[in-house]
């Protein structure tokens, strides 16, 4: 039984679906990404799921008994006490027992034989209950996401925006939970902290539904994307990029049929006009019954083709001078810490300079002084060049007023547009009809980053502090965005922990870690490829040291029990004989079983193997015919496209099998010798 099966679910506002037909099944050890532009329901969706709303039509089955753990976009939780204590809040009745083991410690320290008695039961009780070893794996997630060991005694009306968000992730995966539903959950992560979360899901058992921007989290965390529209819910058993290309494939196909069937229907429809009172009366009657007959293809619904209209363009700036920035002897320090002492950064026109590192340790911050925002105290000089005009991108939004209009930030800039005007340049970002008179209240967060974003792109500008810039934006504005700052003729300095945006937009980078910040003179992708190298050869000069300790332990190692005598040790096999025959056949036993459950797992892996190589030779063969058709037997064409769904459809369910089973064979430790 699968963990999850969702079946027909359908929800809306009024009369107006967001959603129909969303129809999935999840098992265990499963991880799929939701994807679809901002706006459509994948937030709605999950909440239908977990329980939050009520469907308008549809069923949401889970496993009887299956915990869920649900991380929402948005916390507004009500989270109490310490950091650790809310990590623990999933197990209410093991925090309880630590409080009262607390209070039993405190009690004893007098030494009354009452009170020791009690501590010790509750010990008891504790470490029976597992509870010191689910406290040590709370302590490890959270040390992942960010916290400190002195952070879990913070209370969590302390921490940050930033902060909760990572604490409520941590909640969640600290439950152990057998279905995770996850929203944005790499909002708040460095990129660090991303690659641990993208490991930690692939080795869960759990049924994972992630709802992301980020493409490369999931490229690697998710081996399979569901796409929501409005009236259609595809599945393709494929990672995000992947699934991107396939789908571009499976549109065209789906474009031509419709537009085949449609040419089809009006020759036939204008056939029976003609014909209709005619000598070829029958013929049009047995055409008109056909055409009734006829189960219509819509034309696909390209549910990304709207959110793709989003257009950033730079308005035309003066040139800058060569030099743009000379940064000398830069440091910072926040709450009593060292962020970063004796930077030396120099920013030449036309570099695209990613700032990157864990969070906390200084990026904005640096970014605020080489921007002229930095906060008294801060040190170093910077030096601007000639004939510079920037423009600062918050990840705060501080720019935008939430009592304005869109309309109103808009002309707060350029007071020549009348409301008209601003609304046609708002609908370059997407602001269509009533939305460019909405209050920045009011506005989503993708929204108000598009306006955010559209308000800076104003005025011209050749040098663009951008700290991240890509939050809340939806995958097809983040790459229009990458566009146009790779077309961008200016200068750019940005912070981000979009790794394919990194990739695609920077030239340079500047990277903290371990208190220390590196220069590098090449773009974010040839950075990761140098630390791996760095990396790779690292771990080749450890192997032989390795091997040279482990030599001097077997050196080192206590001498072995003393040795029998031949005729005692004669007189001691014999003793044990009976009970070695026994333990020998039995383990023969084992051996031979655990061999023969190979074999025969073996023997369904291959058949299931050349099952998928069958059927996607199947599924090609009626693609090709259904691509190369002319159109001229619309029911032939009709069977085709129903034949070719039903294999995908069995293609997928054959492919879960394999990767299942496989799975499990690997992990065996089988061996082909015989018993």
């Amino acid at each position: 039984m699968p963990l999850i099966e969702v079946a027909g679910l359908k929800f809306g506002y009024t009369n107006q679906p967001l959603f129909e037909n969303v129809t999935f099944r999840l098992e265990a050890g499963e991880r799929a990404a939701l994807v679809a532009p901002n706006g459509a329901g994948k937030s709605t969706l999950l909440r239908a799921i977990g329980g939050e709303i009520t469907p308008d039509a549809g069923s949401v089955v889970i496993k009887k008994g299956a915990r869920v753990g649900y991380y929402r976009q948005s916390h507004e939780s009500r989270l109490e006490g310490t950091v650790r204590d809310a990590m623990l809040a999933g197990f209410g009745d093991l925090v309880g027992l630590r409080r009262e083991l607390a209070r039993a410690q405190a009690d004893a320290a007098d030494g009354e034989k009452s009170a020791l008695e009690r501590l010790a039961e509750l010990t008891e009780r504790y470490h029976h209950a597992g509870a010191d070893a689910l406290e040590h794996q709370v302590e490890a997630i959270a040390t992942e996401l960010g916290f400190r060991e002195s952070d879990l005694e913070r209370d969590v009306k302390t921490l940050s925006g930033g902060e909760r968000g990572r604490l409520e992730l941590g909640l969640v995966l600290a439950t152990d939970a057998e279905l995770l539903l996850l929203d944005e959950p790499t909002n708040h992560l460095d990129l660090d902290t991303i690659r641990w979360l993208e490991g930690h899901l692939q080795g869960l058992h759990a049924a994972v539904l992630v709802v992301s921007h980020d493409r490369a989290f999931l490229d690697a965390a998710c081996p399979f994307t569901y796409e929501l529209g409005q009236r259609t819910f595809r599945t393709y058993p494929l990672p995000y990029s992947a699934y991107h290309e396939e789908r571009a494939a499976d549109l065209e196909r789906e474009r031509k049929l419709a537009e085949e069937q449609a040419a089809m229907v009006a020759k036939t429809e204008d056939f029976i006009r003609k014909n209709i009172a005619g000598q070829k009366t029958k013929q049009a009657q047995s055409r008109r019954r056909m055409l009734d007959k006829l189960e219509r293809v819509e034309r696909p619904e390209d549910v990304w083709a709207r959110a793709a209209k989003v257009r950033f363009r730079f308005a035309e700036a003066p040139r800058s001078g060569d030099i743009v920035l000379e940064a000398k002897g830069l440091g910072a320090e926040r709450g009593g810490q060292t962020l970063f002492s004796g930077v030396d950064l120099l920013i030449r026109r036309g570099d695209r300079v990613a700032v990157v590192g864990p969070n906390g340790s200084g990026k904005t911050t640096i970014m605020k002084i080489l921007a002229g925002r930095g906060m008294a105290g801060d040190r170093g000089d910077v030096r601007r060049g000639t004939n510079l005009r920037d423009g600062y991108f918050d990840q705060q939004l501080g720019s935008l007023d939430e009592k304005k209009s869109g309309v109103e930030e808009i002309r707060s800039v350029r007071g020549d547009l009348n409301t008209d005007g601003a609304r046609e340049y708002l609908a370059r970002f997407r602001f269509y009809g009533d939305d460019p008179l909405r209050k920045v209240a009011s506005l989503s967060g993708g929204e108000r980053t598009r306006l955010a974003l559209g308000k800076l792109l104003l005025e011209p500008r050749n040098l663009l502090y951008l700290d991240e810039p890509t939050n809340h934006l939806d995958i097809p504005a983040a790459e229009i965005l990458e566009e146009a700052l790779v077309g961008f003729e200016g200068t750019v300095i940005l912070v981000s922990h979009d790794r394919r945006f990194l990739e695609t937009v920077s030239t340079r980078t500047v990277s903290f870690h371990d208190g220390k910040v590196d220069i590098y003179e090449g773009g974010f992708k040839d950075y990761g490829e140098a630390l791996a190298r760095i990396r790779n050869a690292a771990a080749r000069a450890e192997r032989p040291r390795d091997r040279e300790r482990n030599a001097l332990r077997s050196r080192q190692a206590p001498p072995g029990p003393p040795q029998q005598k031949p005729a005692e040790a004669a007189k001691t096999a014999r003793a044990r004989a009976p009970e070695a025959r026994a333990s020998g056949a039995d383990a023969h036993r084992a051996r031979r079983d655990q061999v023969r459950d190979v074999e025969r797992k073996t023997k369904q892996v291959a058949l299931l193997e050349a099952r998928v190589g069958e059927l996607e030779a199947e599924v090609a063969h009626y693609k090709k015919l259904l691509v190369e058709a002319s159109g001229s037997n619309w029911e032939e064409l009709h069977n085709w496209a129903k034949k070719e769904r039903e294999l995908a459809s069995e293609l997928e369910k054959v492919f879960k099998a394999w990767v299942s089973l496989s799975e499990e064979l690997g992990g065996k430790g089988a061996t082909k010798d015989a018993p």
